[in-house]
């Protein structure tokens, strides 16, 4: 049963790795970086390694997430006055 789940959590990794390289708008790859690291953290959870686990989940997903999300509005947020292409 239990390498029945771990194989579920690399394919669920798997996934998750591949949609945040297929997105085209940047917080859906985010957010699927922020569940590979959930994964992540299951995974270590699973071999029996839970200060890992918790250490990824802190700052995996819950750190970077929002750092990322935080420049990613940022840098959408800067747009050109006139509008248009730049030279």
């Amino acid at each position: 049963m239990n390498s029945f789940v771990q194989l579920i959590v690399l394919m669920l990794l798997l996934l998750s790795a591949f949609f945040a390289l297929w997105f085209k708008d940047l917080i859906s790859s985010v957010i699927s970086l922020a569940v590979f690291s959930l994964m992540a953290a299951l995974e270590f959870y699973i071999l029996q390694a839970p200060d890992v686990a918790i250490a990824e989940a802190a700052i995996g997903a819950g750190l970077s997430t929002t750092i990322y999300i935080i420049a990613v509005r940022a840098c959408s947020g800067v747009k050109r006055r006139e509008g248009g292409a730049p030279k």
